[in-house]
């Protein structure tokens, strides 16, 4: 099984993807906190359930190193209990859906000159652009025509 990806975690916690993130946050918040799957001998394994990982990845929702400690802890526990990895599996297809800025983008601009700002990335909003148009060349025989001067 793949680890779950630090930089998700990170942005799950900080609330990320709107609705879908949150919703995302809260599956894998119930699922950490889910017992164990009790194997032959009836008893937990002695290893993190995630809970206390995702707690303090709650607090701090920036720190990549409470983020990479929830994904050893989720990885560990995956290892050892097959019905958590089962869930955390399904749990991860449903989490690549949320749009949380994790990933890749490919700008291409193309077609001529562009008059006004060219922006490339990913997920923008509430921008505000206050670059004035480019001025007019004006028609031949305008007094603002270069032809005329």
């Amino acid at each position: 099984m793949d680890p779950v990806s630090v930089g998700l975690l990170v942005a799950l916690a900080g609330g990320a993807g709107g609705e879908v993130g949150r919703q995302a946050w809260a599956g894998l918040s119930a699922l950490v906190r889910r017992p164990f799957g009790r194997g032959d001998g009836g008893q937990a394994p002695a290893v993190s359930s995630g809970e206390a990982e995702l707690m303090r990845l709650a607090t701090d929702s920036g720190d990549q190193g409470r983020a990479q400690a929830l994904s050893t802890a989720l990885a560990v526990r995956a290892a050892v209990d097959e019905d958590f990895r089962t869930h955390l599996t399904a749990w991860q297809e449903q989490a690549k859906l949320v749009r949380t800025g994790d990933g890749a983008v490919t700008n291409t601009i193309s077609g001529g000159t562009q008059n006004g700002p060219v922006l490339q990335g990913r997920d923008f909003s509430n921008l505000t652009f206050t670059t004035p148009p480019p001025p007019s060349l004006g028609a031949p025989g305008d007094s603002t025509s270069d032809s005329t001067r």
